[in-house]
């Protein structure tokens, strides 16, 4: 057992992977600005696991409060979600993701080495391959960004091998994710940003809820099938249950850092989700084409070979329980809300 320090832990993927790391056995503590979640989040997260979930309020950037929650509360092992994601506002503003992303990482390193835990896992991004030169994307695949978001991840990648590689005592995973959706089954918690979703799901979910009018569809006439993006789509909690898979990895092995996609290895296009969010859910999804988004790729999925290979891990959860998933979260949150 472990006791392990979730920053963004109150977000998205973080309430998840703490559902699945208390539901392996282990100690989690959260740790998270708030700036894109919400507090009553560790609440839910207390419901499902029936025990009590800390959540220490504070910054990445703030070496002194990331110290604080690692000895206050015992940490021998850190999950690091906390950082920006959109790709349009990081094209529009990229100082703010270098100074939230990288600067914060770094800030996390040097409290994590103040306090002797050097066990770290890396929330990355399939992002740092760019441009595909071949699908299925595996971890041999050359890092090529074509956003400052992706930049940020890349960057604080090559941080962490350069610190792996000058300390051999660190365990470090970075995970590069594909594309997170749906949510947990109770449906207390799922993916619910602030303001406009800037990730599909959450955006199509909220127009089939009538909370927004329509979905802009950014781009048909990419080099795909429908000529909308093609993206490799995972369960939450699969991702989920991938980090508990990394951790325990990363404890009983003897190199310093590993690289991990974690995907499905099946691509749908943006046309494909709205279809499949239509026939599961049995509501209608208006969208309209509009165009390119700064910074996107045509077509992204993995190769998820090394995650089953070496972690004993693959995604399980098809498309189905995606969206039903996701729908399910979107009307328990309505009646929570009404």
């Amino acid at each position: 057992m472990m006791k392990v320090l979730l920053t963004g832990g109150a977000g998205y993927i973080g309430s998840h992977v703490a559902v699945s790391l208390a539901a392996a056995g282990h100690d989690i503590v959260c740790f998270d600005n708030l700036s894109n979640s919400r507090a009553a989040v560790i609440e839910h997260v207390e419901a499902i696991t029936g025990q009590p979930v800390p959540l220490v309020v504070g910054d990445i950037r703030d070496r002194d409060a990331v110290r604080g929650a690692i000895t206050d509360h015992g940490a021998n092992a850190v999950i690091h979600f906390a950082g920006l994601k959109a790709v349009g506002e990081s094209v529009a503003d990229p100082m703010k993701y270098y100074d939230n992303n990288v600067r914060g990482t770094l800030s996390l390193i040097e409290a994590m080495v103040d306090c002797d835990v050097r066990t770290l896992v890396f929330s990355s991004s399939a992002t740092v391959y760019g441009e595909p030169q071949y699908l299925p994307l595996d971890e041999a695949h050359p890092t090529a960004v074509t956003n400052p978001y992706g930049r940020t991840k890349l960057m604080i990648e090559e941080m962490l091998s350069d610190i792996a590689a000058a300390d051999p005592a660190w365990r470090i995973a970075v995970l590069r994710y594909f594309n997170p959706v749906g949510a947990h089954d109770s449906g207390l918690i799922g993916e619910d940003p602030n303001g406009v979703p800037n990730n599909l799901m959450p955006f199509i979910s909220r127009v089939a809820a009538g909370r927004l009018p329509e979905l802009a569809v950014f781009g048909d006439d990419y080099a795909t099938p429908d000529g909308t993006g093609v993206r490799d789509y995972i369960h939450v909690d699969d991702l989920a249950e991938g980090h508990v898979a990394a951790l325990d990895r990363i404890r009983a092995q003897d190199d310093a850092l590993s690289v991990w996609n974690l995907g499905t290895g099946q691509g749908y296009s943006v046309l494909d989700m709205i279809s499949a969010f239509e026939r599961i859910n049995n509501v209608r999804v208006p969208h309209r084409v509009g165009p390119r988004r700064p910074g996107d790729v045509a077509s992204c999925y993995a190769s998820p070979d090394r995650a089953r290979d070496e972690l004993g891990w693959e995604a399980k959860r098809d498309l189905d329980a995606m969206c039903a998933s996701t729908w399910r979260f979107e009307r328990t949150a309505a009646m929570r809300n009404a």
